[in-house]
Parts: C-alpha cells; structure tokens; sequence
C-alpha cells in the first residue's frame, strides 16, 4: 500500500511552508499530511501589536493562545494524525528541526503508528535534553545573540517565545539570513520569513522525553543531513546520528544529504522530495 508522508514543522513555522515540498511530492505519486502543532498555524495569534505601525510595548505584553502548550500536547496532538493515516496504510513520519522533538516522544509512545521516521536535520535528543546540547562545542558557532535580538517579551512572565520576525532591524534580519537561508536570495529570504508566527512553546523536553530504545529504537530511521545548516551545524547533527546509532546500533540510521541551508530544502522542495521517495522505497512490500 501506498505509504502517507507525515510532515511535522519547526519553531514559529507552520504546515504552510511544507506546500512546496506537498506538491513535489504529489507529482512524484506520493500523498502528505502537513500537521500543524498546537498553537501553530490558523490556531495561532498574530497580536494587533504584530502590525504596522507595531507596538513594541504591547506585542511584549499581549496573551498568546501558545502559552501553557507542553511537548505532550504536541506529541498526543501527532498521535491523533498518525492514528488516523495510519488506517491508509503505511506511514512515514518527517521532521524537520524542532519537530524533531515531538516526532521522537510520538515515537517513543506509538512506534506501531510510524513505519519509518525521518529526521531532517532535526532534533533528536539521546544522551542529553536539548538545552543542554546547546553549550557542547557542535552548537558554537550558532549566532544565538543575533536570534535573541528579535526577542521582545520575557518569556518567564509572558509563559512563551515571543520573536518580532516583521523587524526592519537589518541587524537582525542579517542574523535571520545567515542562521536560516544564507544560500537563499534576500526575496526568498523575506518570503519565508513572513510564514514564521511570532510564538513559540517553552516546553522542550526532559529527559524522559529522549530517544528509548525499546519503542523509538524499533522503528527504521533516516537522518537526512543539511550541509551547509548553520541552525543545526552538520556537527550536530553528526552527533545525533552517532548518538542514536549507538543507542539501537542493530537499527542504525540510513543517512541521507542535501546541499543547503536549514530552510533551502523547502525553498528548494525537488531534491528533498525525491530523497524522502527513496525513503518510501525502503519499506517492506508486506507494510
């Protein structure tokens, strides 16, 4: 049976930055779902602060419908969707950064949803929680002051992330390029950027939240490398396939690379989406 692509997205992104990569897929005879987290897509909040002239002072301060969302609600949020593709046939679950964390607990809880899980250059936390990983020597060239600069609430007191990504700071738009699609032209750029939504959850996983081997550890994986990601240096995403491989080394990852930077392989869908149709090609004929 024909397998269905389940496309889980990043911080402050959303479903619609996966409908190039849908339609690349269409024509290569495969079917997608573009899940949209809790919080995430038309069930996000776009302040009135948000808009021109903006109201730096207000956007700080104004309720988002995000706040109080925990990794578990976005977890059993994707349960629901495999549970229902999975009644079509065989799935194959994508995630792309940090989607990666929801993908890995879904996978932890129902591996018997997911035929195979594709990371792309996602997290997939092993030895320790993302924040940690952080402050190893693979994250030191990730410019986080530059990203912190777009930061305009507190997110203790506003319980979120809050990102002002309609800033005409050239400072931080520079820093948004270089971090997202160095590779990309400035008109792609400010395209892209405009899909981002302001909020983001805070809840990013504890330990119990990590890659297990006797449920994550069943499921046939893929881990398709960003070369030139400057979000998620390949070095880390290096470590993380070396850290799973060890964790269930009887069921390595199959890895995969792309040219580009963290966002180019949706700006740029046709190469990605012929990689993750090689992906279909693994499963078994029985699945």
């Amino acid at each position: 049976m024909q397998p269905t692509f389940v496309l889980v997205h990043g911080a402050f992104a959303n479903s619609f930055s996966f409908a190039p990569l849908q339609a690349e897929l269409g024509l290569l005879g495969h079917r997608s779902v573009a899940v949209d987290l809790p919080g995430h897509g038309f069930a996000a909040t776009y302040p009135r602060a948000y808009q021109a002239p903006q109201d730096l002072a207000g956007l700080a301060t104004t309720a988002g419908a995000i706040k109080g969302v925990t990794l578990a609600d976005n977890a059993a949020h994707l349960i629901g969707i495999l549970e229902r593709a999975k009644r079509n046939g065989p799935v194959i679950l994508v995630s792309h950064s940090r989607g990666g964390l929801t993908a890995t607990v879904a996978a932890n809880l129902r591996p018997d949803l997911i035929d195979r899980i594709v990371y792309v250059s996602a997290w997939c936390p092993v030895d320790l929680d993302v924040s940690a990983y952080y402050a190893e020597p693979e994250m030191a060239t990730v410019d986080v002051t530059g990203l912190a600069s777009a930061m305009v609430a507190n997110p203790a007191e506003l319980g979120l992330l809050r990102s002002n990504f309609r800033t005409a700071d050239p400072g931080v738009l520079a820093a948004f390029k270089a971090a997202f699609l160095a590779d990309g032209t400035d008109e792609e750029f400010m395209v892209f950027l405009n899909t981002f939504q302001p909020d983001e959850n805070l809840d990013a996983g504890t330990p119990d939240d990590r890659a297990q081997p006797d449920s994550w550890g069943r499921i046939p994986k893929t881990y398709v490398r960003l070369a030139e990601d400057t979000s998620v240096p390949l070095a880390m995403q290096d470590r993380m396939i070396r850290e799973g491989d060890a964790l269930t080394p009887e069921n390595p990852y199959d890895v995969r690379t792309l040219p580009g930077s963290h966002l180019k392989w949706l700006v740029d869908p046709a190469p990605a989406a012929r990689v993750l149709a090689e992906t279909a090609a693994l499963l078994p004929a029985e699945s």
